[in-house]
């Protein structure tokens, strides 16, 4: 596979860092790295294979014509300068969710839509993290059973919020004073809130999961409803999901639809206290489905239990996939 200039934009951050990192372990064929970020990062080095990499500017990233540019660094930064790459010919895969909502901006999770990518496309949009998780088990239960309804509690990592939040983390239990990323105490702690409150009183994060679940199995029907929660844990988000079906189901199909499913694994024997959790999911790529049983409270209904990493599998790992992709099939 031909070699290619790759920028990531946001490169100093916790998400651009790992990034850069599953470049290097996945091989992906850069032939030159090219890390930006904010002022105050500029001229710093950063690791790549062993070797020190200046960080630049991101319009001094935009003058060196990358193939691509996977963008970590907020909604303002990719609003203001993804169109600028683009221009540029350069393919962006922004990780924010400044595109995830625009109906001419295809927004991937490439085991389930690939086939949304098309040649000419100059911006690419990363789902939210939670939203990857939930359809990566879902979307071969859909093709088979056809969703009606999802019910979705979300239990999130404070790595969702940043370096801040994680400080703010370990501050709370060292006892340090600190600034604050959340507006309580989060360790020995846990509150229904994520992202903005909205005037409907959900908040953008839950709004996430309905929209962007709808786009990604291209099925505007499916009713969402989410409530999202913050809890002090490192390493993995976790989500408890209801499913209402059109058809009925059989569990040991089910089973079998998700495990053969690329990409997810099935862990669940509750009697060996085998389900998934964050420390399981922590630094991998694979999403984690557990605790698969029947609601007999409702017809054609299934309970799950689904946890994946959110820095690897819900942002960097999915982008890097989708360059993969891209480069696979030739469409940069």
């Amino acid at each position: 596979m031909e070699k290619v200039k790759t920028a990531v934009v946001g490169a100093t951050g916790m998400v651009g860092r790992v990034m850069v990192k599953l470049l290097e372990e996945r091989n992906f064929p850069v032939s030159e790295l090219i890390p930006a970020a904010s002022s105050k990062s500029v001229g710093k080095e950063i690791l790549f294979k062993g070797k020190p990499v200046k960080v630049v500017s991101v319009m001094e990233a935009v003058e060196a014509k990358p193939v691509f540019a996977i963008f970590s660094a907020g909604a303002d930064v990719s609003k203001e300068w993804a169109p600028v790459f683009a221009r540029m010919g350069t393919v962006v895969i922004d990780n924010s969710s400044a595109w995830r909502s625009d109906d001419n901006i295809p927004l991937v999770v490439p085991e389930i839509n690939s086939h949304t990518i098309k040649k000419g496309d100059r911006i690419i949009a990363n789902p939210n993290c939670s939203t990857v998780q939930m359809v990566m088990a879902l979307a071969p239960l859909h093709k088979q059973y056809r969703i009606k309804r999802i019910v979705v509690a979300t239990y999130q990592s404070v790595t969702g919020t940043g370096v801040k939040a994680v400080t703010q983390l370990e501050n709370e239990r060292r006892g340090i004073k600190g600034e604050m990323a959340y507006p309580h105490q989060i360790d020995l702690n846990c509150f229904p809130f994520g992202g903005k409150f909205l005037p409907s009183g959900y908040t953008t994060e839950e709004q996430k999961l309905v929209d962007e679940t709808r786009k990604i199995l291209g099925d505007k029907t499916i009713q969402v409803t989410a409530t999202v929660v913050r809890i002090p844990v490192i390493g993995g988000h976790s989500e408890a999901v209801n499913v209402e079906f059109e058809k009925e189901y059989d569990l040991d199909e089910v089973r079998k639809l998700i495990e053969s499913f690329p990409g997810v694994v099935v862990y669940d024997n509750p009697d060996e206290h085998k389900y998934p959790m964050p420390v399981l999911a922590h630094n991998r790529d694979e999403v984690f489905i557990g605790r698969l049983r029947r609601d007999y409270s409702r017809d054609k209904c299934l309970n799950l239990w689904i946890v994946s990493d959110n820095i690897r599998k819900g942002a960097a790992t999915n982008a890097i996939q989708i360059a993969e992709f891209m480069m696979t099939n030739g469409l940069y």
